[in-house]
C-alpha cells in the first residue's frame, strides 16, 4: 500500500466534502429523522459506493485515454460545473 497516496486522497476528499451539499443534507437529515447513526451509516456507504464507481471508471477510462486528457476532461467538468451553480442552476 502506498501511504503517501492514501494521504492525499484522503486529505483531498475530506478537505473538498467539508460544507458541501452533501454534508448539508446529511445535517438536515440526522436532525429531522433523529436517528444520527442510520444516516451516518448511509451516508458512508453511499459516498463508498460513489468512490468506488470513480476509481473503476478512472482505471477503465486510462486503458483507452492518455492519463493528460482525462485530466482536461475532469478540469472541463469541474468548470462546467463551477459554472452552472455560479448561475444558479444547479
Amino acid at each position: 500500500m502506498d501511504w503517501r497516496i492514501l494521504g492525499a486522497t484522503f486529505g483531498t476528499i475530506f478537505i473538498a466534502e467539508l460544507g458541501d451539499k452533501t454534508q448539508i443534507a446529511c445535517i438536515m437529515m440526522a436532525a429531522q429523522s433523529k436517528s444520527p447513526w442510520t444516516v451516518f451509516l448511509g451516508s458512508a456507504l453511499a459516498l463508498v459506493l460513489v468512490s468506488l464507481i470513480g476509481v473503476l471508471v478512472a482505471q477503465a477510462l486510462t486503458q483507452v485515454l492518455p492519463l493528460g486528457l482525462i485530466k482536461k476532461g475532469a478540469g472541463l467538468g469541474f468548470m462546467i460545473l463551477g459554472l452552472l451553480v455560479f448561475l444558479d442552476v444547479l
